[in-house]
C-alpha cells in the first residue's frame, strides 16, 4: 500500500512544482489538432478531431503524457501505464505518486501553463466535485456503457473503478477484527491508522464514512463514523500515522483501513508479515474514484486518449485484476469482454453496498471539515 492520499507538509508542495517542472515541452498546437483541424483542447469527443486514428495520431504527435498522485500498486496503476506506452509511441511521466486528490488540484493551479502540469486527475469524489471549473469536459467513445449517476451529464469527469472499505492487519501483531467493537479494546492499542487526513484524502473520508455505516449512522449521517474515531482516540488506539509499504514492513501500523485493493496489494510488499484483509459484517461502503482532465493540460490529445485508454476494456480488466471495480463491469460482462478469472477472484459486491451521491458526498465532507480535528484532539 502506498499513501496516494496523504496530507503532505509545505516542503513537499514546493518539491513537487519543481519536480514537475522538469518535464519536456509538449508539442506545438498545430500538431495536436485532429484531422478535423479542430484543437485537442477543445476536443469534447474523439468524433471532434475526426475519430480514434485522428486522436492516437494528434497525441503520438505530443509524444508524452503528465500523470499525478498514481502509485504503481494503486489500483494496478503500474501495469496500466506500462500498458498504454505499449500501445502508443507515448511517454508517461509519472511525478508526485503519494500526494493527495487536493494536492493534484494544487499542483494543476500552481503549475498553469507550464510544461510539467498535469494532464490527467484520478480523484476522490469530494475534491472532485469541489473543481470542476478545473476540468476539461470529454465523453469518452464507451460513455454510454456508463450509468448516467457515474459521471457528469457535461463530460467532466467520470467515475473509473472502486474498492470496498476494508481493515487490513498483521496476523501476528492483532486478532482478525469482526467488528469495530473490537477495534476499540486492548488488542488493538496504539495499532489503528487511516489512509491520510480524511479532510483531504478520499480513503481516509471514506473509512470515516464506513465507520457510520457501520456504527448506527448512514450516507446522511456520518457523525457516528467521526464519534467513532474520537472513540478510538479516546481509548488510546487511533494511530496519526499515515502508512506505507514500509510501515507495514516494519510493524508500526500494524491496522489499517484502506480500500480492499489497497490492502490485498499491501500483502506482497510486507516484509514477510501475515497480511490480511477484512471487510467487517454488515452494511459495506464503495466509493469511486474520479478520472478528468486538467482544463489547462500541456498535452490535451494524449490527456483526452488516456481517458479513452482507461475507460477501454484493458484498463478496466487491469482495475479488476488488483481487486477494484471497474465503472464498466456490468457492461463487460453482458459483452464477454470481461476477465472473468478476474472476477471470480474478486467477488461480487456485497448486496448491503452503500455508494454515497455527489449530496452525500459533499454533505460530508463539510461535515468532516468542521469536526474531524476537534474529534481526535
Amino acid at each position: 500500500m502506498i499513501d496516494k492520499r496523504h496530507l503532505a507538509a509545505a516542503a513537499a508542495l514546493g518539491a513537487l512544482a519543481l519536480g514537475l517542472t522538469g518535464c519536456s515541452a509538449s508539442a506545438d498546437a498545430s500538431d495536436t489538432a485532429g484531422a478535423s483541424g479542430t484543437d485537442a483542447a477543445t476536443a469534447t469527443s474523439a468524433a471532434d478531431l475526426g475519430g480514434m486514428d485522428a486522436l492516437v495520431a494528434a497525441a503520438e504527435a505530443e509524444g508524452e503524457l503528465n500523470v499525478i498522485a498514481l502509485p504503481d500498486t494503486w489500483a494496478n496503476y503500474g501495469k496500466i501505464i506500462d500498458a498504454f506506452e505499449a500501445e502508443y509511441d507515448i511517454t508517461v511521466n509519472s511525478d508526485s505518486p503519494d500526494v493527495s486528490s487536493a494536492e493534484e488540484i494544487t499542483a494543476a493551479q500552481n503549475l498553469k501553463g507550464q510544461d510539467g502540469a498535469p494532464d490527467v486527475f484520478d480523484l476522490g469524489s469530494a475534491v472532485a466535485l469541489a473543481n470542476t471549473d478545473q476540468f476539461a469536459p470529454y465523453k469518452v467513445t464507451t460513455w454510454d456503457d456508463i450509468a448516467d449517476d457515474h459521471k457528469d451529464a457535461d463530460g467532466t469527469w467520470v467515475y473509473d473503478y472502486t474498492g470496498l472499505m476494508s481493515v487490513g492487519y498483521d496476523a501476528d501483531a492483532v486478532p482478525e477484527p469482526t467488528s469495530l467493537d473490537d477495534l476499540l479494546g486492548d488488542d488493538y492499542k496504539g495499532k489503528i491508522a487511516i489512509n491520510g487526513d480524511p479532510t483531504q484524502a478520499g480513503a481516509a473520508a471514506a473509512a470515516v464514512q464506513w465507520a457510520a455505516l457501520q456504527d448506527g449512522g448512514s450516507a446522511d449521517d456520518v457523525q457516528p463514523g467521526i464519534d467513532f474515531f474520537g472513540q478510538l482516540a479516546d481509548a488510546g488506539n487511533f494511530l496519526p500515522t499515515d502508512p506505507t509499504p514500509a510501515t507495514i514492513a516494519s510493524g508500526e501500523t500494524p491496522v489499517v483501513f484502506d480500500w480492499s485493493y489497497n490492502n490485498l496489494a499491501a500483502a506482497a510488499d510486507a516484509g514477510g508479515r501475515d497480511w490480511k484483509t477484512a471487510v467487517l459484517p454488515g452494511t459495506a461502503l464503495a466509493s469511486y474514484y474520479n478520472q478528468a482532465i486538467n482544463v489547462d493540460a500541456p498535452h490535451p490529445a494524449a490527456a483526452r486518449l488516456w481517458q479513452e485508454f482507461i475507460m477501454g476494456d484493458t484498463a478496466q480488466n487491469l482495475y479488476l485484476a488488483a481487486g477494484a471495480y471497474p465503472v464498466r463491469l456490468a457492461a463487460m460482462v453482458e459483452a464477454g469482454t470481461v476477465d472473468q478469472d478476474a472476477l471470480d477472484a474478486v467477488g461480487e459486491q456485497p448486496e448491503d453496498t452503500v455508494q454515497l451521491t455527489s449530496e452525500q458526498t459533499e454533505a460530508a465532507s463539510a461535515l468532516l471539515a468542521q469536526s474531524w480535528a476537534a474529534a481526535i484532539g
